[in-house]
């Protein structure tokens, strides 16, 4: 497909060769470098996120990648797909975008995000919708409030000028993705303590960490809670066997049992949380690059190094149970019994993130805990 070209001296080309990939990765590293929420990304987990016939994403979606060029260089990226399990479930004829990344000028914004709207037009869409980095699964929304916070993984980075040139494209906010800071050393406030006193002498519930003897089956109970508690929230998209397999393979590393905790009611498993090592604190000073030794320091890092702070990426109850007094339990229960394992493994803090902005019961208990919002990530939409 042919670019469009917002001057003789811009132009937008597709991603077509092994080459202009290595490009279209390496792009923020230049546009970001030194910046203090920014950390390159593994050029190699990267490469295998995008290419087509290596992310499993791409057994149900389609899409396409561009670079902006100027003068001989890359000046910025995006991407545009078209994910059918999301038509399946929401059935909006919306297509998304992702992997904005520009220098701070209108014209490449207005350029890029042309190409895409049109790429989507063509392919019946009505509204294109994003960032995702490439799906509600992965890297989500755009940073629009602390750009300075650490950096985290699979939590993307943006510049502030970002949010104000996509708004002149013509696209409005469509939702926030809230990010809690989340001091594990403090214990809860004592009204909370007293509630997680009385939680835990429910019999009926269990409490187990994730048996790596048992790692795959456990991963799939998770994920099976994630699809059913996530089911009717904003943007959802399940999670396929395929990714599930995918992912079991890509965290192993960095899981320790002692952090992935399932609830069991009456024996049967209905709520869980997955907290892992923030990677981009092992690899700060690696560029993205595990060649030649990196491999060594990444490996010696996650089993000796000291990290001092993780991430949730998953935290969920099952549908049944939203909004009723066992299921707020459960929730609770969890966070603490995560949040004693994690200051007894020397973690300082960490980030529960992303939360919708109206998801007001989880973000009531998380903020009873003494959690705090410290980033914020909008997703944009435009009718087309």
């Amino acid at each position: 497909m042919a670019g469009r070209s917002g001057s003789a001296q811009l132009r937008i080309e597709p991603v077509l060769s092994t080459r202009d990939l290595e490009r279209f990765i390496r792009l923020p590293n230049r546009l970001y470098r030194g910046e203090p929420g920014y950390v390159p990304p593994l050029l190699m987990e990267r490469r295998a996120a995008l290419r087509f016939d290596k992310n499993p994403y791409f057994r149900h979606a389609k899409g396409q990648y561009w670079l902006a060029w100027r003068d001989g260089r890359p000046v910025g990226r995006i991407s545009a797909q078209i994910d059918e399990l999301h038509l399946a479930q929401h059935k909006d004829a919306t297509g998304h975008f992702g992997f904005l990344d520009a220098e701070d000028d209108p014209e490449v914004y207005r350029a890029l995000t042309a190409t895409a709207e049109d790429w989507l037009r063509a392919q019946g869409m009505r509204r294109i919708l994003g960032p995702f980095s490439h799906s509600t699964n992965e890297e989500c929304g755009l940073l629009v409030d602390g750009f300075s916070a650490r950096p985290m993984m699979m939590m993307g980075f943006h510049p502030p000028y970002a949010a104000e040139r996509i708004v002149e494209q013509g696209y409005s906010k469509a939702k926030d993705l809230i990010a809690y800071d989340y001091d594990m050393t403090v214990p809860p406030p004592r009204e909370t303590t007293r509630l997680l006193r009385r939680a835990a002498a429910n019999k009926r519930i269990k409490l187990r960490t994730v048996d790596m003897a048992r790692y795959r089956d456990d991963l799939s109970v998770i994920l099976d809670i994630f699809n059913d508690a996530w089911s009717e929230n904003w943007g959802f998209v399940p999670f396929t066997e395929a990714e599930i397999a995918h992912i079991a393979t890509s965290l192993r590393p960095l899981v320790r049992p002692e952090l992935v905790w399932i609830a069991e009611v009456d024996g049967t498993p209905a709520a869980m949380i997955v907290c892992l090592p923030n990677l981009l604190e092992v690899v700060a000073d690696l560029d993205g690059k595990l060649l030649p030794f990196g491999w060594l320091k990444l490996l010696w890092r996650l089993k000796f190094g000291k990290i001092e702070t993780c991430r949730v990426p998953l935290f969920g109850v099952r549908r049944r149970l939203h909004r009723s007094p066992l299921g707020s339990t459960l929730v609770m229960l969890l966070l603490e019994a995560l949040r004693e394992r994690v200051a007894a493994n020397g973690f300082r803090g960490g980030e529960l993130s992303w939360i919708l902005e109206d998801n007001m019961p989880m973000r009531r208990i998380i903020e009873s805990f003494g959690g705090q919002p410290y980033k914020t990530y909008r997703i944009y939409e435009k009718p087309l």
